[in-house]
């Protein structure tokens, strides 16, 4: 969440950003349930003092009629401040949480259409076969059964397409590894604590894409960004420490239900995946420096790879609450003779760190809240749409030169 000293002294500013996110929230409203919530406060205060202090006059003997009667119209009165002062507190604190990220200065207003190209790699080839309809061919993927086990839009991959997910997750681990990234295995159900406090807010009540636990505070992950931000939670890191640099593998659960209308076909959208992500925590002024790195790193993976894509500078209309700023990286698919989405990497400057209470301590004994970014090393289910589309050859599916140690050599499936 934003700190409520920005707000204050910066409202008109909020509210614009709020706006332009497509986040539906009324910043005076805020403010005024800040004031009201501050002056309950004062008032709870003050009764508690005034009770504590017929406390001490009483201490070793009996209290007076009179300091029992003005003990019992404070407990009354604080009965009443206190439950309106908790129910104040609770708009307040929903009211916060659902207050977006501010947006970076260079990040385009507007819609996903209004998203701004900034770099464009590899040659666009057209004419190939659909991915869904070329893995059906080889029996390299089952819908039909994974909709008869968990529902439509789970699946089974088999055979070649399942190794050639493990070489591509292979290579991007040990790349990263090169790189300086601790890998990590992660939960995969956090409390309800951890995801909020990652800023997985809807902009609307029906948007919410992850599953839920019933009868438990736990939620199935929609990306290891989830836990790596709650594990640091209500910690201090020391300067010298940082930056620190984690990367997640693990399935993403996600509804995804009907709330796109388009790239639904096959691998592109499904309601489990495996992914790995980039997260780092970093000082406040390296965050900018950081996001370019990751964006670099996930760079270094497509072209590694062959494959086609641009960087896109995603507008504030397009952007989720926590991130101030993202880039996409879309694949050119020979298929749709257009690029998709592959991968992203979002700075999320003190939002999610401030939520969680994740703090710094400078060299110089200061302590304040840090910075922390994310990025999709690959995203597997779209990886492999990407390679198959990429690198068909007829019948057959060349393999991209960098993973073959990965399929025992082999230069075709």
């Amino acid at each position: 969440m934003l700190d409520i000293r920005f707000i204050r002294e910066n409202a008109e500013a909020v509210q614009a950003n709020t706006r332009n996110k497509g986040y539906k929230i009324d910043v005076q409203e805020l403010l005024k349930l800040d004031s009201q919530r501050k002056g309950l406060q004062v008032k709870v205060d003050e009764l508690r003092e005034q009770r504590n202090a017929i406390a001490a006059k009483s201490k070793g003997g009996k209290p007076t009629e009179e300091m029992i009667g003005e003990g019992k119209a404070i407990k009354e009165s604080l009965v009443k401040i206190e439950a309106d002062l908790q129910s104040l507190t609770e708009k307040y604190q929903t009211l916060m949480s659902n207050i977006p990220n501010m947006v970076q200065p260079d990040v385009p207003l507007g819609g996903e259409e209004d998203s701004v190209e900034i770099k464009r790699v590899g040659d666009q080839k057209t004419g190939a076969t659909d991915h869904l309809d070329f893995a059906l061919k080889r029996d390299w993927v089952d819908f039909e059964r994974g909709s008869k086990v968990a529902g439509a839009k789970f699946y089974f991959l088999k055979g070649d397409l399942a190794l050639l997910e493990n070489a591509i997750y292979q290579f991007a681990l040990n790349l990263l590894i090169q790189k300086g990234f601790t890998f990590m295995t992660v939960p995969h159900m956090v409390s309800s604590r951890v995801l909020t406090g990652t800023g997985f807010a809807p902009r609307t009540s029906d948007q919410s894409d992850e599953y839920a636990i019933e009868g438990e505070d736990l939620s199935l992950i929609a990306t290891a960004e989830i836990p790596l931000t709650g594990y640091h939670a209500d910690e201090i890191i020391d300067e010298s420490k940082l930056p620190l640099m984690y990367m997640g593998y693990s399935p993403c659960y996600r509804k995804e239900a009907g709330a796109y209308g388009k790239f639904t076909r096959g691998l592109f959208r499904v309601h489990q995946f495996n992914k790995l992500e980039m997260y780092a925590y970093t000082l406040p002024e390296k965050s900018v420096e950081m996001h370019d790195m990751i964006l670099g790193f996930e760079e270094e993976i497509w072209q590694a790879i062959g494959i086609p894509y641009h960087v896109i500078n995603i507008a504030a209309g397009d952007l989720g609450a926590p991130a101030a700023k993202k880039y996409d990286i879309e694949y050119w698919s020979p298929v749709d003779n257009m690029y998709r989405e592959l991968t992203s990497c979002s700075n999320c400057t003190d939002y999610q760190t401030r939520n969680l209470n994740i703090r710094v301590r400078r060299n110089d004994g200061k302590v304040e809240v840090l910075h922390s970014l994310n990025g999709t090393a690959v995203s597997l289910a779209r990886s492999l749409i990407a390679v198959i589309e990429n690198f068909q050859d007829g019948d057959k599916l060349t393999i991209p030169e960098v993973l073959r140690p990965y399929l025992g050599n082999r230069t075709v499936l």
